[in-house]
């Protein structure tokens, strides 16, 4: 009998960080052989990711290209997906998180009759314009998938309020959680602080895009502020953010603005940091498996967990709100209270190993796991 085959398909430098760990999983697991499928949709930034973790692509559709449209990179994505995962003689296809990518290869693998499992399904922030497009992605992937692996109990209570078959939702835990951990001791400081407290610094997301500038301008004005702080921004390779971050904070004596780093760097810096300031969705979960605090540049975030916990604090878009509200916390040191790692609301290291198993089982190969449960009461949640 042929063996089965399950293709992870992605195509950003997050997605693969967080499905790495999945590739190991069923490396240790033996009883599916993984096979992965990038878009493209990043380039160097995916390698650079997937190298920490000794995987290798097996199949690049290499969509990428500069200052590309979103419907374009749809169109390229969609016959090239379905193509490839006839010629890979896919059993079984697993996509991550909320990008293009997420939705357009899930949607190829469904017109293909092929099963979708969606790893981080059930992320909501009920709003479809924030975070843009990820909120439609992600919803959108939902409809189609044959497995859903919710990483919280209110992702799953999410996925069923919106019809999803019970039996088929496995809560796993994030797989970001699974990564930083892996890569927290294997990764360097990228610099040396001086003795200075790191702030590490991430604004990239679409919706941020017009207030880009005004957003560094309030980075620059808490830089001036705060000059025992070291204010480090890996700035992304999106010409859009660097054109509008690098004229304003290029130059200044406590503010590093450097390339992305490879993961290993950036799980290191993260480690070292006082405060993390991000509107990102995976370094909100990163921040807190290390015990690291984060704010949050959004109106909304789809993983309350932490705001429960602490970990997070959400401070809004508004470039004048965000240099006090930000400058509050640093001068009065009323930061979101750390969570341990046992109690870390978003995972406990082994969420790829619980979806390896899913998919064994979905594919007659195995039992289904245990969901995993969060201790709630050990946090502080009780």
């Amino acid at each position: 009998m042929r063996e089965k085959r399950v293709i992870l398909a992605f195509g950003t430098r997050p997605e693969a960080i967080k499905m790495a760990p999945v590739h190991l999983a069923f490396e240790r697991q033996g009883a599916v052989v993984p096979v992965v499928l990038l878009t493209g949709q990043h380039r160097e930034q995916l390698e650079q990711a997937l190298s920490l973790f000794g995987i290798e692509a097996d199949r690049n559709l290499e969509v990428m290209t500069d200052r590309q449209a979103l419907p374009d990179l749809a169109a390229r994505i969609l016959p090239l997906a379905a193509g490839a995962l006839k010629d890979l003689r896919a059993d079984y296809v697993l996509v991550h998180g909320d990008t293009l990518t997420t939705f357009v290869v899930a949607w190829a693998a469904f017109l293909e009759g092929i099963p979708v499992g969606h790893v981080e399904a059930g992320l909501r922030s009920h709003r479809l314009s924030e975070p843009f497009p990820e909120e439609a992605n992600r919803r959108l992937t939902d409809v189609l998938t044959d497995l859903d692996f919710p990483p919280t109990e209110g992702a799953r209570q999410n996925l069923i309020a919106e019809g999803k078959n019970p039996d088929r939702l496995v809560v796993t835990g994030q797989t970001a959680v699974d990564a930083v951990r892996f890569a927290a001791g294997r990764g360097r400081l990228p610099l040396d602080g001086g003795g200075r407290k790191i702030v590490t610094v991430t604004l990239h997301r679409r919706e941020n895009w017009p207030r880009l500038a005004a957003l560094a301008e309030s980075i620059r004005a808490l830089a001036a502020e705060f000059p025992d702080h070291l204010f480090v921004y890996p700035v992304h390779l999106n010409p859009v953010v660097r054109e509008a971050v690098v004229p304003v904070l290029d130059g200044l004596e406590n503010v590093v603005l450097l390339d992305p780093l490879e993961y290993g760097a950036m799980a290191a810096l993260l480690g070292a940091s006082r405060l993390i300031v991000t509107d990102s969705g995976g370094l909100q979960e990163e921040g807190a498996a290390l015990g690291v605090p984060v704010a949050v540049i959004r109106n909304v975030t789809e993983r309350p967990e932490g705001l429960l916990t602490g970990i997070l604090r959400l401070i809004g878009t508004d470039p004048e709100s965000v240099r006090s509200g930000l400058s509050l916390l640093l001068r009065r040191g009323i930061l979101p209270g750390q969570v341990p790692p046992e109690t870390n609301p978003y995972g406990d290291g082994r969420a790829a190993e619980r979806i390896a198993q899913a998919v064994a089982w979905r594919l007659g190969l195995g039992t289904r796991p245990a969901d995993w449960v969060f201790a709630a009461g050990e946090a502080g949640l009780s």
